[in-house]
């Protein structure tokens, strides 16, 4: 056979297989999937989306105009037991639109496929597996619940999603908790529409869009069959072995890099008619919600407050303390009910009476009372950790608000829903990179939410050493600002018995006593301090007569915290912090000092990281002092080798010991 032919027939051959294997078609689903036991590509998934296809289309009704049509098909093998859960799959719905028809949802071609005595055994979903539920008043829940699986299932299913609302398309992932091997999807996008597209995470999606021809029949007034055409974007994207997004220490929100495809509407171009902007740009943003009246509304109310206003208040208070008495008047007086959001749900009048409301109720009440006494106070629109990172200029990034009151050419930034929180002290949900103060005029500018004063955390131990090697002391902890925070939000309501029993174990076996704490409620401006007495007999080790002793003691780091080979995702602490130990020894009678750890200082070179120690004798006391600062909020990937090497060194310094030895 010639050469030529027997090369084009391979060729042929091999884009053939790479067709097949990229052709899932519904419901041909092949006994080779069902035969794999692992993935091939991740041994320890529980579960794999073998392929993921979505179309987002538009479709037109005289009335109503274009509406947008979204349809996505899964096909998932299930390898293990835990991955059982992808049988129960949930999609929201918005159903609370004031001039809208609500959204439609409705799953299709549900099918779980099993292997039994080599032949395909289909098994379809019936109705009972289908059912919606009322999350609020404003969202509903479509559940899909399939039948028959087990571990080795192959299940697929379809789902069509329709919506009238055209700002914004529902986010396509294509990255999950469990590896993805194939994942495509295409728009096709009428020319009157501009689309803003953000590509998140790190996969490596493939992306090719063109203009060509498109259409819509529709009936007329009359029941007529007519047909319209247009120029229309046609985008794809493709992505292949995206690996399972898995939850990693030190990082805000896995969610927040995922990789993933979001549209949100820039403007509309219709012909004869004026381009409309809906968020191309910050000031954009800024002054379409100011124009709804459950945002713009609402600041401007203001006379429900004024009498309580003259109460709170002296003529000879300063703006500092105005400011103080406002908030903690606020914040005492008001109950949030959880609700997040930047739009008022009840308005604030309601709520005042009431005193509970949702976020922007609480925090608009704190605003318009600031603006009485004098200050100078705006909204800043906040996406919370869990939302995700706020990037380009969009109404639909932002689920919360806060308060900025500027005093001393600064600006104070205040969240009133929080009973734990202070001046300038957010809750550490809110601390997700920058929020957008926005103003009436359509003015905006970006507020950083990142703090960048360190919050301490200050011990102090008096440790007097038996000759039995049994230690006792005393020991003093100060907490300031979000280490404060940290303390008040996690023992506001636990019984002190239980956090004594949790902090011995914590603290590796240590018997605490006389218990005492001081600025847990009463004044949040001020630090935490607990004290106590504590006995230990397991923090010194006595071999051939010599005493051991951590020079930390309980507070001594046996692990590095980075073991990871490499990483993609920024190392995100939340705020700067700044730790310090103070430590000091009794030597006991009869016992010198033989060696001490090594004094030491490191710092990276722009000082992000910082650590010291420094040892010394005086008469019969050691002195240990410790310094472990985090300069930094964020630290990105490419900084993680160098942190992962300081701290190993940190790690190894704390493996020297305090020897005493008989005299």
């Amino acid at each position: 056979m010639n050469l030529r032919i027997i090369i084009t027939k391979f060729f042929f051959l091999l884009f053939a297989l790479q067709l097949q294997a990229q052709n899932f078609n519904i419901g041909k689903v092949s006994i080779a999937e069902l035969q794999e036991k692992v993935h091939p590509k991740d041994s320890s998934a529980a579960a794999a989306i073998l392929y993921k296809k979505g179309r987002t289309f538009f479709t037109y009704e005289i009335k109503k105009g274009f509406i947008m049509n979204h349809e996505f098909t899964y096909r998932i093998k299930i390898y293990k037991k835990e991955g059982l859960d992808w049988a129960n799959f949930e999609v929201p719905y918005y159903i609370g639109y004031d001039k809208l028809d609500d959204e439609m949802l409705n799953f299709s071609d549900a099918v779980t496929y099993n292997l039994e005595n080599g032949e395909i055994v289909k098994t379809k979903l019936k109705s009972e597996g289908v059912f919606k539920t009322k999350i609020n008043d404003d969202w509903k829940m479509a559940k899909l619940s399939m039948p028959n699986v087990k571990v080795g299932s192959v299940i697929e299913f379809s789902y069509q999603h329709k919506s009238e609302n055209l700002v914004k398309f529902p986010v396509c992932d294509f990255q999950y908790s469990i590896p993805v091997n194939y994942t495509e999807y295409k728009t096709e996008i009428p020319e009157y529409y501009i689309y803003k597209t953000i590509l998140k995470g790190y996969a490596d999606v493939k992306s090719e869009s063109k203009l060509n021809q498109g259409s819509v029949s529709f009936s007329n007034e009359y029941g007529q069959t007519r047909s319209m055409t247009y120029r229309q974007i046609s985008s794809s994207y493709i992505a292949k072995d995206v690996p399972a997004l898995k939850e990693e220490e030190f990082v805000d929100n896995v969610r927040n890099y995922k990789s993933s495809l979001h549209n949100e509407l820039e403007r509309t171009r219709f012909p004869e008619q004026p381009v409309k902007d809906y968020s191309i740009t910050w000031e954009g943003v800024a002054k379409t919600i100011f124009e709804d009246k459950d945002f713009g509304e609402q600041l401007k109310q203001s006379g429900y407050l004024i009498n309580d206003v003259k109460l709170i208040l002296k003529s000879e208070d300063s703006q500092d303390e105005r400011l103080n008495k406002i908030f903690k008047f606020v914040q005492d007086k008001m109950n949030w009910n959880q609700e997040y959001g930047y739009y008022t749900d009840k308005g604030v009048v309601k709520a005042y009476g009431e005193r509970t409301g949702n976020v922007a109720e609480i925090n608009f009440i704190l605003i318009s009372m600031l603006r009485l006494a004098g200050l100078k106070a705006d909204p800043v629109l906040v996406s919370t950790r869990e939302h995700g990172i706020p990037v380009f200029p969009s109404r639909t990034v932002f689920n919360y608000v806060i308060a900025a009151a500027e005093l001393n050419g600064e600006k104070i930034l205040l969240d009133a829903t929080n009973k734990s929180t202070s001046i300038n002290i957010l809750p550490l949900y809110v601390l997700n990179w920058s929020g957008r103060l926005i103003r009436e005029d359509g003015t905006s500018e970006e507020i950083n939410l990142v703090p960048n004063k360190p919050s301490k955390q200050n011990y102090n131990l008096s440790v007097r050493i038996a000759p039995g090697g049994n230690l006792s002391g005393k020991y003093m902890e100060q907490k300031t600002d979000y280490k404060a925070l940290v303390y008040r939000l996690n023992q506001a309501d636990i019984n002190v018995d239980n956090y004594l029993e949790k902090k011995e174990n914590e603290l590796n076996g240590i018997v605490i006593s006389d218990y005492v704490v001081e600025n847990k409620k009463a004044d949040l401006s001020k630090p935490v301090v607990e004290k106590f007495n504590f006995t230990s007999n397991n923090h010194c080790e006595i071999i051939n007569g010599k005493m051991f002793i951590s020079p930390l003691l309980f507070f001594t780091i046996n692990k590095n915290p980075f073991v990871q080979e490499k990483r993609k995702m920024p190392v995100y602490f939340g705020y700067p912090r700044q730790e310090k130990y103070n430590l000091v020894f009794e030597i006991p009678e009869g016992y010198a000092v033989e060696s001490l750890p090594k004094s030491i200082k490191m710092a990276t070179e722009d000082k992000s990281l910082v650590f010291s120690l420094n040892a010394m004798v005086n008469e019969n006391r050691i002195q240990i002092a410790v310094a472990n600062e985090i300069n930094i909020s964020i630290a990105g990937a490419e900084l993680y080798e160098g942190l992962k090497k300081f701290c190993q060194k940190i790690v190894e310094q704390q493996k020297e010991k305090i020897v005493l030895k008989k005299i």
